[in-house]
């Protein structure tokens, strides 16, 4: 089988948002305890935080992390979080049926994205809670001082102001799930009135919408339309949340689900569009992928566990090597719509629905999703090329004419350094890969690695090191064409310097 991709130097779909590559982590199951925060493991440090934990998470470069929900946070006052630690409320999380301890609040979360070389996005409670907390909140965080929130701020601890930029206007509040659900019009005049308060507050500030909690919600498009009609004028962003299931078994069909992250990129791209044009508007709406993922693994545990329990073991899905491949395919999307996708937040970090897992008192530990998105994340930076592309197609159960090849490549001037990844859907042939860089001179190999050759079932669970980024030396490179061979369903990074 035979696949080629051609691309132009000066042919750009735009400059990658660094934020593309953010993670999330909510108070939920053993995210924040047992995750990031446990006191008396043999590597956490004065603050309780797990050093083994922050090594392996700086190894993702992951540059946000969204926090502290997800559905966790339409039911947080934010205040019970802050303030000597014993004076802090044990209290119900409603949206996990599980006891809130608060030995983790804003400070501490705070410290912790410092140490985990993180930028924070923070998500305000707009389900139980609304604009005077959320104005409260920005005020304690952002403000310099000199006022009754942030002089707060100070006599706790945190003399300089943590001047978080980015801001979600809730979460997911279509979904009857939520706390406090809302109604489109409810949620958008809410979310219009909140942010109005937000921008005087702090300017400077960049505001999530939420859009809707999935593509398949019966009022898809319609609510996207009606709270932007609202709230159009003080926000930036757009959310979208995506997870995939595989619960069928049907490898050909779940390794063609990212098609459907691109359908609804572009669907929510062109609601955002037609708002601005009605309006008649100069101002474009990008796009806040907050939430994507794989999740389905944990789902039968997860509906048997007894309530009110802290730190219970939830939503703990163990990857395998197909989920890693549909991870890959999910990144390359991500950087093939960079134009409009500025922010995207892979769901969750650690533990929970994670690349990263922990054992209580032991050792942290990989999944298979944890390799693509390292890849990409520490090598995707720069500037995405518009790619035209070749490749044999097939059909499966819901998609039709999906290309066995999908690929991404991503100029780095400051490095002149090409970076190609390329996942192969095909379950039994290699694939005959090309590349022609048009524009670019003296192309020369620095890497050609693969993740290939393991069963679509396996995962890390019981021999965690049993997967491994390989080298691939059938790579080739005669004048600006890169010739490669792509193995089975395989995950695939081609490095190329230029002069």
């Amino acid at each position: 089988m035979k696949a080629e991709v051609k691309a132009h130097k000066d042919h750009i779909i735009s400059t990658i948002d660094d934020r593309i590559y953010g993670s999330f982590v909510e108070h939920m199951g053993r995210a924040v305890y047992e995750g990031i925060y446990e006191p008396g493991h043999p590597t956490a440090n004065e603050q309780g935080f797990r050093q083994d934990v922050i090594d392996v998470i700086n190894e993702l470069n992951v540059p946000l992390v969204r926090y502290p929900g997800g559905n966790f946070v339409s039911g947080y006052n934010w205040e019970d979080g802050i303030g000597p630690k014993e004076d802090r409320p044990k209290r119900l999380d409603l949206a996990w049926r599980s006891v809130e301890t608060n030995q983790v609040g804003l400070h501490e979360f705070m410290e912790w994205s410092r140490q985990a070389n993180t930028e924070v996005n923070m998500a305000i409670n707009l389900g139980t809670r609304g604009i005077d907390a959320a104005r409260n909140l920005l005020e304690y965080c952002n403000h310099p001082g000199g006022t009754y929130w942030s002089d707060l701020r100070k006599e706790n601890g945190d003399e300089k102001p943590f001047a978080i930029k980015t801001w979600c206007l809730g979460n997911e509040m279509d979904g009857p799930w939520q706390t406090g659900a809302k109604t489109a019009e409810e949620y958008g005049r809410l979310a219009q009135e909140t942010g109005k308060v937000m921008k005087l507050v702090d300017e400077s500030i960049e505001l999530v919408l939420c859009g809707s909690s999935s593509s398949k919600m019966p009022t898809f498009g319609e609510w996207e339309y009606t709270v932007l009609e609202h709230a159009y004028d003080y926000v930036d962003f757009l959310s979208l949340h995506l997870y995939w299931e595989n619960f069928e078994n049907d490898l050909p069909n779940y390794l063609a689900k990212s098609v459907e992250m691109d359908h609804f990129i572009k669907d929510v791209v062109a609601i955002c569009d037609a708002v601005k044009a009605k309006k008649g508007s100069d101002k474009k709406i990008n796009l806040s992928f907050d939430e994507w993922n794989v999740w389905y693994h944990s789902k039968d545990a997860d509906a048997k566990r007894e309530p009110w329990d802290i730190a219970p073991p939830l939503l703990e899905d163990i990857y395998n090597f197909e989920d890693a491949l549909l991870v890959g395919c999910g990144l390359i999307t991500l950087l093939n719509n960079s134009d409009r996708v500025k922010i995207a937040c892979l769901a969750q970090l650690v533990n929970v629905i994670a690349p990263i897992m922990t054992v209580k008192d032991g050792e942290v530990w990989k999944q298979p999703t944890f390799y693509p998105f390292m890849q990409a994340s520490n090598y995707g930076r720069g500037k995405v090329l518009n790619l035209q592309s070749e490749s044999p197609t097939y059909d499966s159960k819901e998609y039709k004419a999906v290309p066995y090849l999908e690929s991404a490549a991503v100029l780095n001037d400051e490095k002149n350094e090409i970076v190609v990844f390329a996942v192969n859907r095909s379950e039994k042939d290699n694939m005959a890969f090309n590349t022609t860089l048009e524009g670019f001179n003296n192309i020369e190999v620095i890497e050609a690695t693969e993740l290939a050759g393991y069963d679509p079932k396996m995962t890390t669970q019981e021999q965690h090191d049993a997967m491994e980024i390989k080298p691939n030396e059938s790579i080739s490179v005669e004048g600006s064409r890169a010739e490669i061979d792509l193995k089975p369903l395989s995950w695939n990074m081609i490095r190329l310097s230029f002069k």
